[in-house]
Formats: C-alpha cells, structure tokens, sequence
C-alpha cells in the first residue's frame, strides 16, 4: 500500500511543476525561414499547410486487377484496355467489358469495381471471375484528403510522414520556425577535456558533450562555449561570447550556495532578472532559470545525471516551445517490477529505470546524481511525485522514455 506524505515542497523551494510553468511561460517564438523539402527533416513548421489538391486525385485501383461493373461479375467479360499508373483511360467500359488495370491507375468510366488478378482468369481476351471481390478495390477521390484541407498545423515537427506530406501539396520550400542556438558552458576549476590529460584532483568534462549531443539529437543548434573557470570573470566573458550568436545559455555547475557557485551573482550583476531558483527535485534542486532581453539563462546542478534529466524534462521543452512546438515526451504507463521506498519524499523524484521484455518497469541501481552510467542503460525516467514515501511491486508508474 502506499505511504504518501504531505505533497507540499521544502520549505523555500519552488515545486517542479510551478517551476516548469513559469520557464515556459518565458519562451517567446523565434523568427522564420524558408528552407527546401530536403532540408525541412526534424525542424518546426511556422505556418499549417493547406493541400492544393484532392488526394488521391482520381477514383484509382487499389491492387492489380481488372476494372468491371459489378452487374458483369458473373458473367465472362471482354478485356477493352489495359491501363497502366501513371496513365489516363482512353474511354470508359461498357456492358460486358472490363479494363485490365494496375495498382494506382485511374478508374476507366463505368467500372465501379476491381477484381484482383489472382481471383480472376483470364484466357483469349476474356475474363471470367473466380471468386467475387469483398470489397470494391477502389481509392476514391478526395477519400483521404480534399482540396483546401489543412493537411499539418502549424507548430509541428516534420518527420518522413510530415515530408510524404509536404511532397504531396507540392511543397518544394517551407517556412520554418528558425532553430533556437543553445550555447553549452559546463563551469569548475576541476574540469579536464575528454582529450587532455587528467591529473590529480581533475575530472573529465562529461557535461560539455552530454549537452551538446542532447541539444542537437533535439533538433537544436549548439554552440559549444568551452569550460569555463569558477571565477566571475570567466563566467562573465562566457555570457558575452554568448550574446549575439545564441538564445539560449546552459551553465552546468556553479549554481548552488558553494564558495565558488558564482553564476547567480553574475548573471544579476550582468541584468539577468532570475526567474526561478531553486526547485523541489531530485536531482536537480539548485536549477537556476534567468532571462534578459531575448537570452534566456539556464543554470543547471554539475553533476552529470542533473544535467541530463533538467535538460530533457525543463531545458528541451523550453526550447522547443522557441519554435512554437509543444513538447510532448513519450510516457509509459507500466507497473512496478519491485517495492521502491524513499528516504525523504518532500521533492519529486526522477529516478533510473528499464521497462522489461515484460512490460515491467525496473528501478536501476543508482547512486546519485554523479552516477550517469545508470542512464548509459536505462530506458527512460520513472517520475515519483512528492509526498510518495514508498510503492509497491505492481503499482503503476510513468516513464518518461529517452531512448
């Protein structure tokens, strides 16, 4: 059975979903621009897009047969024509006629069915039934879209299906919502690039090209601004190369109350107005969100499974909305494989976890927010919310999938 305790946060922390609210609530759309089908691929549309045509555009066969009037079935007919995709019927059929077709031909005037080409034989030009069609093997025009029809709304991302789409109407070129430049700083004196050597006391950057790649798998620019120093200076010079060539800035580390955590305080002292600040998550509670000017701030906690989790459930949905395109996670619904019980529960929680060839979700070993090798196989992010103290096996549970 449950345990729940009292929902409400810790005291001076924003809870997770007010602090989400008001983050997107800062997003304001970016401009547009016209780029060929070719290149539309994972980007946002700016505008819906209206079909100049009925699709399909002519009653069609649907299989390879023979076009007849469905009176004629039972009674050997006469092939008049062949009519092949691509192709206009020379004239339409008469009594006792039939047309042989092919998949996607149009339909020749007087034939309101087609027999497939297995079920019928044909011998010397004529053609008799074997076995009566089901159905009427027939694509109607207009049947799946008509002319005038909004075929995608605006603010949706194009994917192969949306491309097919486009294709269609004869979108050679679409207008898109120009992709937001997130501008990567992963800060601390104890930071080494992957590449250098690594002395003692020093830990490989692993924030830097985390984003990086979470930001562009997104859809996103990125525009990697190196490691910055814990100094204010340091911070300050990232924050202006920023400015001018990204909206977006994500700081990981330097953010909490720690001697050297000085992005706070630069970015106040730089005419950041600070929207949030401190959050009631785990991991995540120092997240730090601050805007100025149509440059948004995200100052994220340094430990690597911080970073991950605060960019795919706050930093990706903000940026995404850049493009007037509402982030909508995968979410699966799945019971429990085994008891979970927390220590403390005043904040949401998002924890580690795989989703079985059984449909069972499976909270991974995890041991803190430095501990990213759990999401190196995790399928996605069991959410628990706060005030839940302890689930039992079977309780059903939401997964945000990230695969």
């Amino acid at each position: 059975m449950k345990n729940r305790e009292s929902a409400g946060g810790p005291s001076g922390l924003m809870p997770f979903d007010a602090a989400v609210e008001t983050i997107l609530s800062c997003a304001r759309l970016l401009g547009t621009e016209r780029v060929p089908l070719e290149e539309a691929a994972g980007r946002v549309l700016a505008g819906g897009i209206v079909s100049d045509v009925d699709m399909p555009p002519f009653d069609k066969s649907a299989m390879d047969g023979f076009a007849c009037r469905e009176a004629d079935l039972g009674d050997p007919m006469r092939v008049a024509m062949t009519i092949y995709a691509g192709e206009m019927p020379e004239r339409g059929i008469g009594p006792g006629e039939c047309a042989r077709i092919m998949t996607g031909a149009p339909l020749p005037a007087g034939a309101d069915t087609v027999v497939m080409v297995e079920h019928a034989e044909e011998r010397d030009g004529t053609v008799r039934v074997l076995r009566p069609p089901r159905e009427r093997n027939i694509c109607l025009r207009g049947e799946d879209v008509r002319g005038g029809d909004v075929v995608l709304e605006g603010g949706a991302r194009i994917g192969p299906a949306q491309i097919a789409v486009l294709a269609a109407v004869g979108a050679s070129e679409v207008a898109v919502r120009r992709r937001p430049v997130i501008g990567i700083a992963p800060t601390g004196d104890e930071l080494v690039e992957p590449g250098q050597a690594r002395s003692p006391g020093k830990i490989r950057n692993t924030n830097g090209p985390q984003l990086l790649s979470q930001a562009r798998a997104a859809g996103f620019s990125a525009e990697y601004l190196g490691i910055v120093r814990d100094e204010p200076g340091a911070i300050r010079a990232a924050l202006r190369r920023a400015a001018g060539k990204t909206d977006v800035v994500v700081f990981s580390g330097g953010v909490s109350m720690g001697e050297r955590d000085h992005v706070p305080a630069v970015l106040e002292g730089e005419g950041f107005s600070p929207r949030v600040r401190g959050v009631a998550v785990k991991p995540g509670r120092p997240l730090l969100f601050a805007e100025r000017d149509g440059m948004w701030v995200f100052g994220l906690p340094g430990n690597p499974v911080s970073t991950f989790v605060l960019f795919e459930t706050v930093v990706r949905p903000f940026c995404d909305l850049l493009m007037g395109h509402e982030h909508r996670p995968t979410v699966v619904r799945a019971p429990l494989r085994r008891a979970l019980t927390r220590r403390a529960s005043d904040r949401l929680d998002h924890v580690p976890a795989a989703i079985g060839e059984d449909g069972l979700a499976e909270p991974l070993e995890y041991h803190g927010s430095a501990h990213i090798h759990a999401y190196s196989i995790a399928d996605g992010i069991m959410v628990i919310p706060p005030g839940t103290k302890r689930l039992e096996a079977g309780e059903t549970v939401g997964v945000i999938l990230v695969r």
